[in-house]
Protein backbone atom coordinates (compact mmCIF):
# COMPACT_ATOMS: atom_id res chain seq x y z
CA UNK A 1 0.00 0.00 0.00
CA UNK A 2 1.17 3.22 -1.20
CA UNK A 3 2.01 5.47 2.14
CA UNK A 4 1.76 9.14 1.68
CA UNK A 5 5.12 11.19 3.09
CA UNK A 6 4.41 14.61 5.13
CA UNK A 7 6.07 16.93 4.65
CA UNK A 8 6.79 17.74 8.37
CA UNK A 9 8.55 14.81 8.63
CA UNK A 10 11.01 15.69 6.11
CA UNK A 11 11.70 19.08 8.53
CA UNK A 12 11.25 17.38 12.13
CA UNK A 13 14.29 14.78 10.88
CA UNK A 14 16.31 18.21 9.40
CA UNK A 15 15.67 20.05 13.18
CA UNK A 16 16.27 17.06 15.38
CA UNK A 17 19.11 14.93 14.18
CA UNK A 18 22.15 15.47 15.76
CA UNK A 19 25.40 14.25 13.47
CA UNK A 20 26.98 17.03 12.54
CA UNK A 21 28.27 16.27 8.97
CA UNK A 22 26.16 18.53 6.44
CA UNK A 23 23.54 17.02 4.30
CA UNK A 24 25.06 16.88 0.87
CA UNK A 25 22.53 16.10 -2.48
CA UNK A 26 23.68 15.94 -6.19
CA UNK A 27 21.38 17.62 -9.18
CA UNK A 28 21.68 18.09 -12.85
CA UNK A 29 20.46 19.14 -15.86
CA UNK A 30 18.79 22.52 -17.48
CA UNK A 31 21.59 25.25 -18.59
CA UNK A 32 18.59 27.81 -18.32
CA UNK A 33 18.62 27.75 -14.98
CA UNK A 34 22.10 27.37 -13.87
CA UNK A 35 23.15 31.68 -13.55
CA UNK A 36 19.91 31.01 -10.41
CA UNK A 37 20.98 27.94 -9.10
CA UNK A 38 24.95 28.49 -8.64
CA UNK A 39 23.48 31.53 -6.33
CA UNK A 40 21.27 29.54 -4.05
CA UNK A 41 23.82 26.40 -3.85
CA UNK A 42 26.04 29.35 -2.66
CA UNK A 43 23.61 31.11 -0.37
CA UNK A 44 22.25 28.10 0.73
CA UNK A 45 25.53 26.06 1.78
CA UNK A 46 26.26 30.00 3.48
CA UNK A 47 23.02 29.84 5.66
CA UNK A 48 22.66 25.80 6.45
CA UNK A 49 25.82 24.63 5.78
CA UNK A 50 24.65 21.84 3.64
CA UNK A 51 26.49 21.19 0.06
CA UNK A 52 24.85 21.13 -3.40
CA UNK A 53 26.31 20.32 -6.65
CA UNK A 54 24.52 20.95 -10.13
CA UNK A 55 25.58 19.94 -13.13
CA UNK A 56 24.22 22.36 -15.69
CA UNK A 57 24.55 19.06 -18.36
CA UNK A 58 21.14 19.99 -20.41
CA UNK A 59 17.54 18.92 -19.73
CA UNK A 60 18.32 15.68 -22.04
CA UNK A 61 21.13 14.23 -20.00
CA UNK A 62 19.71 15.60 -16.55
CA UNK A 63 16.61 13.85 -17.09
CA UNK A 64 18.33 10.70 -18.14
CA UNK A 65 20.60 10.66 -15.06
CA UNK A 66 17.92 11.31 -12.92
CA UNK A 67 16.08 8.07 -14.70
CA UNK A 68 19.06 5.97 -13.35
CA UNK A 69 19.15 8.12 -10.23
CA UNK A 70 22.73 8.84 -10.64
CA UNK A 71 21.62 12.14 -9.22
CA UNK A 72 19.03 13.14 -6.14
CA UNK A 73 17.46 15.32 -8.65
CA UNK A 74 17.17 16.25 -11.95
CA UNK A 75 15.90 19.65 -13.73
CA UNK A 76 14.74 19.99 -17.14
CA UNK A 77 12.94 23.09 -19.03
CA UNK A 78 10.54 20.54 -20.64
CA UNK A 79 8.13 18.87 -18.50
CA UNK A 80 7.60 14.96 -19.56
CA UNK A 81 3.82 13.47 -19.41
CA UNK A 82 2.04 11.93 -16.65
CA UNK A 83 1.67 9.18 -18.33
CA UNK A 84 5.88 9.01 -18.86
CA UNK A 85 6.25 10.10 -15.09
CA UNK A 86 4.05 7.20 -14.03
CA UNK A 87 5.89 4.88 -16.02
CA UNK A 88 9.40 6.33 -14.81
CA UNK A 89 8.07 6.22 -11.22
CA UNK A 90 9.39 10.25 -11.04
CA UNK A 91 7.23 13.39 -9.44
CA UNK A 92 8.13 16.62 -11.45
CA UNK A 93 7.14 20.20 -10.40
CA UNK A 94 8.35 23.58 -11.22
CA UNK A 95 11.11 25.57 -9.68
CA UNK A 96 11.07 28.96 -11.12
CA UNK A 97 10.01 30.77 -14.23
CA UNK A 98 12.19 32.65 -17.52
CA UNK A 99 12.64 33.42 -21.07
CA UNK A 100 14.19 32.33 -24.04
CA UNK A 101 14.92 35.61 -26.29
CA UNK A 102 16.72 35.65 -29.81
CA UNK A 103 19.92 36.95 -29.83
CA UNK A 104 21.96 38.45 -32.93
CA UNK A 105 25.15 39.71 -33.28
CA UNK A 106 24.69 43.09 -35.78
CA UNK A 107 26.56 46.03 -36.09
CA UNK A 108 24.53 49.06 -34.77
CA UNK A 109 21.69 47.16 -33.43
CA UNK A 110 20.96 47.69 -29.54
CA UNK A 111 19.37 45.55 -26.85
CA UNK A 112 15.49 45.40 -27.50
CA UNK A 113 15.66 47.26 -30.61
CA UNK A 114 15.24 44.41 -33.40
CA UNK A 115 11.71 42.86 -34.04
CA UNK A 116 10.56 39.46 -34.64
CA UNK A 117 7.59 37.91 -34.96
CA UNK A 118 7.21 34.27 -34.55
CA UNK A 119 6.65 33.86 -38.40
CA UNK A 120 9.91 35.23 -39.05
CA UNK A 121 12.41 33.66 -36.54
CA UNK A 122 10.46 30.26 -37.99
CA UNK A 123 11.42 31.10 -41.71
CA UNK A 124 15.36 32.40 -40.37
CA UNK A 125 15.50 28.88 -38.88
CA UNK A 126 13.77 27.10 -41.76
CA UNK A 127 16.35 28.72 -43.75
CA UNK A 128 13.89 30.68 -46.18
CA UNK A 129 15.23 34.15 -44.99
CA UNK A 130 18.71 33.91 -45.68
CA UNK A 131 19.27 38.18 -45.43
CA UNK A 132 19.48 40.25 -43.04
CA UNK A 133 17.61 42.94 -45.53
CA UNK A 134 15.06 40.79 -46.56
CA UNK A 135 11.50 42.45 -47.41
CA UNK A 136 10.11 39.98 -44.68
CA UNK A 137 12.67 41.18 -41.89
CA UNK A 138 12.67 45.34 -43.10
CA UNK A 139 8.84 45.18 -42.85
CA UNK A 140 8.25 45.09 -39.04
CA UNK A 141 12.06 47.03 -38.47
CA UNK A 142 11.45 50.08 -40.38
CA UNK A 143 13.74 52.11 -37.56
CA UNK A 144 16.64 49.79 -38.36
CA UNK A 145 19.10 50.00 -40.90
CA UNK A 146 19.63 46.61 -41.44
CA UNK A 147 22.70 45.20 -43.37
CA UNK A 148 23.01 43.19 -47.05
CA UNK A 149 24.13 40.76 -45.15
CA UNK A 150 23.52 36.48 -45.05
CA UNK A 151 21.86 35.43 -41.62
CA UNK A 152 23.88 32.60 -39.72
CA UNK A 153 21.69 30.54 -37.61
CA UNK A 154 23.24 29.04 -34.27
CA UNK A 155 21.05 26.24 -32.52
CA UNK A 156 22.24 24.36 -29.14
CA UNK A 157 23.72 20.81 -30.19
CA UNK A 158 23.16 19.24 -27.30
CA UNK A 159 19.50 18.07 -25.95
CA UNK A 160 18.42 21.02 -24.40
CA UNK A 161 15.55 22.61 -22.44
CA UNK A 162 15.51 25.97 -24.41
CA UNK A 163 15.28 24.05 -27.71
CA UNK A 164 12.21 22.70 -26.55
CA UNK A 165 10.70 26.19 -25.23
CA UNK A 166 11.96 27.68 -29.01
CA UNK A 167 10.95 24.85 -31.13
CA UNK A 168 7.51 24.28 -29.33
CA UNK A 169 7.17 28.17 -29.43
CA UNK A 170 7.77 27.59 -33.78
CA UNK A 171 5.25 24.71 -33.82
CA UNK A 172 2.78 26.70 -32.10
CA UNK A 173 3.50 29.68 -35.11
CA UNK A 174 4.58 28.00 -38.16
CA UNK A 175 2.64 25.20 -39.31
CA UNK A 176 5.25 24.42 -41.71
CA UNK A 177 7.91 24.44 -38.65
CA UNK A 178 5.57 22.45 -37.04
CA UNK A 179 5.23 19.88 -39.88
CA UNK A 180 8.45 19.40 -41.04
CA UNK A 181 11.19 19.97 -37.66
CA UNK A 182 8.68 19.93 -34.72
CA UNK A 183 9.57 20.44 -31.34
CA UNK A 184 11.40 18.12 -28.48
CA UNK A 185 14.77 18.77 -26.67
CA UNK A 186 16.78 17.97 -29.72
CA UNK A 187 15.17 18.04 -33.37
CA UNK A 188 16.52 17.97 -37.06
CA UNK A 189 17.92 21.27 -37.80
CA UNK A 190 17.74 22.26 -40.91
CA UNK A 191 20.56 23.99 -41.33
CA UNK A 192 23.00 26.59 -38.95
CA UNK A 193 26.37 25.57 -36.27
CA UNK A 194 25.13 24.33 -33.31
CA UNK A 195 27.18 25.14 -29.91
CA UNK A 196 26.99 23.52 -26.35
CA UNK A 197 24.45 24.56 -24.06
CA UNK A 198 23.47 28.46 -23.57
CA UNK A 199 27.00 29.17 -22.89
CA UNK A 200 28.06 27.74 -26.40
CA UNK A 201 25.41 29.66 -28.22
CA UNK A 202 26.03 32.76 -26.75
CA UNK A 203 29.89 32.51 -27.96
CA UNK A 204 29.16 31.30 -31.23
CA UNK A 205 26.66 34.70 -31.67
CA UNK A 206 29.12 36.93 -29.99
CA UNK A 207 31.99 35.38 -32.52
CA UNK A 208 29.78 35.12 -35.62
CA UNK A 209 28.80 39.14 -37.14
CA UNK A 210 25.61 38.05 -39.05
CA UNK A 211 24.43 35.44 -36.53
CA UNK A 212 21.61 34.91 -34.68
CA UNK A 213 20.38 32.59 -31.98
CA UNK A 214 18.61 31.87 -28.67
CA UNK A 215 19.19 32.14 -25.45
CA UNK A 216 17.86 31.92 -21.67
CA UNK A 217 17.95 35.41 -20.95
CA UNK A 218 20.93 35.49 -18.35
CA UNK A 219 22.64 34.39 -20.66
CA UNK A 220 21.96 37.10 -23.01
CA UNK A 221 22.28 40.12 -20.95
CA UNK A 222 25.89 38.85 -19.62
CA UNK A 223 27.16 39.43 -23.58
CA UNK A 224 25.79 42.87 -24.56
CA UNK A 225 29.24 44.07 -25.03
CA UNK A 226 28.36 41.67 -28.56
CA UNK A 227 25.46 40.82 -29.01
CA UNK A 228 21.74 41.97 -28.91
CA UNK A 229 18.18 40.91 -27.38
CA UNK A 230 15.26 41.22 -29.79
CA UNK A 231 11.63 41.80 -28.90
CA UNK A 232 9.09 39.18 -29.92
CA UNK A 233 5.51 39.76 -31.33
CA UNK A 234 3.02 37.74 -28.51
CA UNK A 235 -0.43 36.51 -29.70
CA UNK A 236 -2.10 39.47 -28.78
CA UNK A 237 -0.07 41.38 -31.37
CA UNK A 238 2.30 43.40 -29.51
CA UNK A 239 6.10 43.12 -29.35
CA UNK A 240 7.39 42.82 -26.24
CA UNK A 241 10.83 43.43 -24.84
CA UNK A 242 11.91 40.36 -22.79
CA UNK A 243 12.18 41.06 -19.23
CA UNK A 244 11.33 39.82 -15.47
CA UNK A 245 7.66 41.82 -16.09
CA UNK A 246 7.00 40.29 -19.23
CA UNK A 247 7.64 36.65 -18.12
CA UNK A 248 5.40 37.37 -14.69
CA UNK A 249 2.64 38.33 -17.44
CA UNK A 250 2.99 35.42 -19.73
CA UNK A 251 2.92 33.47 -16.23
CA UNK A 252 0.17 35.09 -14.91
CA UNK A 253 -2.71 33.00 -16.53
CA UNK A 254 -1.56 29.84 -16.18
CA UNK A 255 -3.75 27.71 -14.60
CA UNK A 256 -1.18 24.88 -12.49
CA UNK A 257 -4.57 23.04 -10.51
CA UNK A 258 -5.91 22.06 -14.01
CA UNK A 259 -2.56 20.55 -14.91
CA UNK A 260 -1.79 16.91 -13.42
CA UNK A 261 2.01 16.93 -12.52
CA UNK A 262 2.52 20.75 -13.41
CA UNK A 263 2.62 19.55 -17.24
CA UNK A 264 2.08 23.31 -18.28
CA UNK A 265 4.13 24.85 -21.37
CA UNK A 266 3.59 28.68 -21.05
CA UNK A 267 4.77 29.60 -24.75
CA UNK A 268 2.47 31.70 -26.85
CA UNK A 269 0.67 32.25 -23.65
CA UNK A 270 -2.39 34.95 -23.77
CA UNK A 271 -1.67 38.81 -22.49
CA UNK A 272 -1.23 42.04 -23.84
CA UNK A 273 1.96 42.07 -21.79
CA UNK A 274 3.16 38.69 -22.41
CA UNK A 275 6.41 37.65 -23.54
CA UNK A 276 5.79 34.68 -26.17
CA UNK A 277 8.34 32.20 -25.54
CA UNK A 278 8.17 32.32 -21.72
CA UNK A 279 9.62 28.78 -19.94
CA UNK A 280 9.33 27.04 -16.90
CA UNK A 281 12.31 24.72 -14.88
CA UNK A 282 10.80 21.59 -13.68
CA UNK A 283 12.67 19.26 -10.96
CA UNK A 284 12.38 16.26 -11.40
CA UNK A 285 12.74 13.52 -8.04
CA UNK A 286 11.77 9.40 -7.97
CA UNK A 287 8.65 8.97 -5.87
CA UNK A 288 10.15 6.31 -4.38
CA UNK A 289 13.65 7.04 -4.15
CA UNK A 290 16.72 4.96 -3.51
CA UNK A 291 18.29 7.02 -1.03
CA UNK A 292 15.35 8.76 1.59
CA UNK A 293 18.05 10.67 2.98
CA UNK A 294 19.39 12.43 -0.13
CA UNK A 295 16.13 13.02 -1.50
CA UNK A 296 14.92 14.84 2.21
CA UNK A 297 18.40 16.89 1.43
CA UNK A 298 17.24 17.72 -2.38
CA UNK A 299 14.01 18.48 -1.21
CA UNK A 300 14.76 20.80 1.85
CA UNK A 301 17.28 22.95 -1.03
CA UNK A 302 14.72 23.30 -3.06
CA UNK A 303 12.03 24.21 -0.46
CA UNK A 304 14.83 26.65 0.36
CA UNK A 305 14.99 28.18 -2.81
CA UNK A 306 11.61 28.51 -3.58
CA UNK A 307 11.09 30.19 0.16
CA UNK A 308 13.98 32.00 0.48
CA UNK A 309 15.67 32.41 -3.39
CA UNK A 310 13.41 35.41 -4.35
CA UNK A 311 15.64 38.01 -4.38
CA UNK A 312 18.66 35.86 -6.30
CA UNK A 313 16.30 35.03 -9.14
CA UNK A 314 14.66 38.43 -8.94
CA UNK A 315 17.95 39.74 -9.57
CA UNK A 316 19.02 37.36 -12.81
CA UNK A 317 15.77 37.96 -14.02
CA UNK A 318 13.80 35.21 -13.33
CA UNK A 319 10.20 34.85 -11.70
CA UNK A 320 10.23 32.86 -8.62
CA UNK A 321 6.96 31.38 -8.11
CA UNK A 322 4.17 32.80 -6.33
CA UNK A 323 3.07 31.69 -2.85
CA UNK A 324 -0.22 29.80 -3.91
CA UNK A 325 1.96 27.79 -6.52
CA UNK A 326 4.71 26.92 -3.86
CA UNK A 327 2.05 26.01 -0.88
CA UNK A 328 0.91 24.11 -4.30
CA UNK A 329 3.82 22.12 -5.07
CA UNK A 330 4.63 21.44 -0.83
CA UNK A 331 0.78 19.65 -0.96
CA UNK A 332 2.71 17.58 -4.11
CA UNK A 333 5.29 16.81 -2.05
CA UNK A 334 3.36 15.12 0.60
CA UNK A 335 1.05 13.30 -2.20
CA UNK A 336 4.05 12.13 -4.16
CA UNK A 337 6.84 10.16 -2.24
CA UNK A 338 5.99 6.68 -1.80
CA UNK A 339 8.20 6.33 1.57
CA UNK A 340 9.53 8.91 4.14
CA UNK A 341 12.90 9.96 3.64
CA UNK A 342 15.02 11.31 6.31
CA UNK A 343 17.98 12.78 6.42
CA UNK A 344 21.19 12.95 8.93
CA UNK A 345 21.88 16.87 9.64
CA UNK A 346 21.93 19.57 11.73
CA UNK A 347 22.02 22.38 9.27
CA UNK A 348 18.49 23.93 10.00
CA UNK A 349 19.55 24.88 13.62
CA UNK A 350 21.47 27.44 11.90
CA UNK A 351 18.76 29.04 9.97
Amino acid sequence: MKKNIKLPIILTALLVATQSQAAETKGAGSTFVSPVMAKWIDTYKARTGNVVSYQAVGSSIGLGLIKKETVDFGASDMPLDPKELDKLGLMQFPIVIGGVVPVVNIDGVKPGQIRFTGQVLADIYLGKLKSWNDPAIRAINPDIRLPNAPITVVHRSDGSGTTFNWSNYLSKVSPQWKSSVGEGTSVEWPLGVGGKGNDGVSSLVSLVPGSIGYLEYTYALQRLDRISFGMVQNSAGNFVVPDAASFQAAASNADWKAERDFHLVLTNAPGEDAYPITATTFVLMPKAPKSPERSAAAIDFVRWSLENGKSQAETLNYVPLPPALIDQVERYWQQGFEAAPTVSASAHAKR
